[in-house]
């Protein structure tokens, strides 16, 4: 099953995924990628998104170095590096969220995350092509990301009295993603510093009546239950994190928080599947109480491939027969529901009962990253053997 499954992944990978991209948005011109794109692939809006933009770097260069060192993924990859080195940070170098085609300011978020994914792109691209001051460059850009984070104010976000002060699942995730790439690329021993932080960190937003991880707690891990931002869980965003844990705690072994981590996983795992129509839901709250968020019942391509990477992280781990059961019922969900049999790529946004909502395949949420990265380190991981228990 498991070597079927990785030809599988790799096949849409390499036959359907990347060739979508490679194909449509590439910028020849001016560099960097376009994300909107219709079913087809044919441009709808040409404005380009940094942190899609970094994202899709990352990818390309991944690929580069970690698959076959293809020219077309570096050149493409490089011309985005340059444009976004040209265009994309403002004087105080903070990041802005998207650019006209030619590399003008659209708008600016007040938030880290187009920084953390161009610091991500820098770095896998440095390495790639051994520039050391490309790679200092993203090292010093983590720095301020954690600065930003920290005090948000540096983004132009200013502390309101009536505010109340949260840590965001969000932050612990984007600082994990990075102390990861760092410490594969880097050997410094501060990196097992931050990791030791954010895994600290993750285990605060622990939520004792589900067994899960919520997106929103106060500073010290108090829950915040009278918001409804205090009771929101993404089943994404805890299975996401939960592969992080995983990819920490072998920098940082620990047993007992390994166990911890596999248990909030499948505790998600249960609480976020849809039992009438199947898939994951996008947002739950805790207490079933009415969600901002109208799209809370949607089922969303990253949610899906994020969970099936951390089962097979999980399997591998421990060879139980739970994980495989839930990689069947994962696989079996998502392949039938969001590839596009007829143009390539996947459709990203279902309805509650698994029918298309929106034909895109890109816009300026979804690009050349989610997806692929799931593909690409599921199949390594299920090509590696299973421990003997």
């Amino acid at each position: 099953m498991f070597d079927d499954l990785a030809r599988k992944y790799e096949q849409e990978l390499f036959e359907r995924v990347i060739p979508f991209w490679m194909r449509h948005s590439v910028d020849p011109e001016h560099g960097g990628f376009f994300t909107c794109l219709d079913r087809e692939g044919r441009l709808y809006d040409d404005r380009k998104y940094m942190w899609l933009n970094g994202r899709q770097v990352w990818m390309l260069s991944k690929l580069y170095n970690e698959v076959e060192p293809r020219a077309e993924w570096l050149d493409a990859a490089g011309r985005a590096v340059a444009f976004l080195r040209r265009h994309g940070r403002d004087a105080q170098g903070r990041c802005y969220f998207s650019l006209t085609r030619e590399g003008l300011p659209v708008f600016y978020q007040r938030k880290p995350y187009g920084a953390v994914f161009l610091m991500i792109g820098l770095l896998e691209y440095a390495h790639a092509t051994g520039d050391a001051a490309l790679k200092a460059e993203a090292i010093a850009l983590f720095q301020d990301i954690r600065r930003w984070i920290a005090d948000p104010i540096l983004m132009g976000r200013p502390a309101l009295r009536g505010g109340v002060p949260v840590s965001q699942l969000a932050d612990v995730m984007v600082i994990s993603s990075m102390a990861l790439e760092l410490a594969a690329k880097t050997p410094d021993p501060q990196w097992q510093g931050v990791m030791r932080w954010a895994i600290g960190q993750a285990f605060r937003h622990f939520e004792p009546g589900h067994g899960i991880l919520i997106e929103n707690v106060a500073p010290d891990g108090a829950l915040l239950k009278h918001l409804p931002e205090g009771r929101l869980c993404s089943p994404g965003h805890v299975t996401e994190v939960c592969w992080f844990l995983l990819d920490m705690l072998e920098h940082l072994p620990n047993p007992q928080l390994t166990a911890r981590t596999l248990a909030i996983l499948e505790n998600t795992l249960e609480y976020g599947w849809d039992r009438e129509y199947g898939g994951l839901h996008y947002f739950l709250d805790i207490e079933d109480r009415p969600l901002f968020q109208l799209e809370w019942n949607m089922k969303l391509w990253w949610v899906h491939v994020e969970a099936i990477y951390a089962v097979i992280r999980a399997w591998k781990l421990t060879g139980e027969a739970k994980w495989s059961a839930w990689l069947e019922r994962l696989d079996d969900y998502t392949f039938s529901h969001f590839p596009d049999p007829e143009f390539g790529e996947w459709f990203g946004y279902l309805n509650r009962d698994g029918s298309v909502s929106h034909s895109l395949k890109g816009n300026h949420y979804k690009g050349c990253f989610h997806i692929p990265r799931a593909l690409l380190l599921s199949s390594k991981a299920l090509r590696k053997p299973i421990p003997t228990i």
